[in-house]
């Protein structure tokens, strides 16, 4: 799950730097939602005890 949100922010970042603003923000976008998804299940696991190996 991590390695996607580097490789979106990655896109974000080619992206802007070419001024595809639409791209961009959907890449960065898509790599927010992937983040707070990881940050919970973090969470989750924390709170209960689970050691998640990736």
């Amino acid at each position: 799950m991590l390695q996607w949100i580097l490789i979106f922010l990655l896109i974000a970042a080619v992206a802007s730097l070419f001024g595809f603003r639409g791209v961009a923000g959907a890449s960065a976008g898509i790599a927010k939602i992937l983040i707070f998804i990881v940050l919970v299940v973090m969470i989750i696991a924390l709170f209960t005890g689970i050691l998640i190996v990736a």
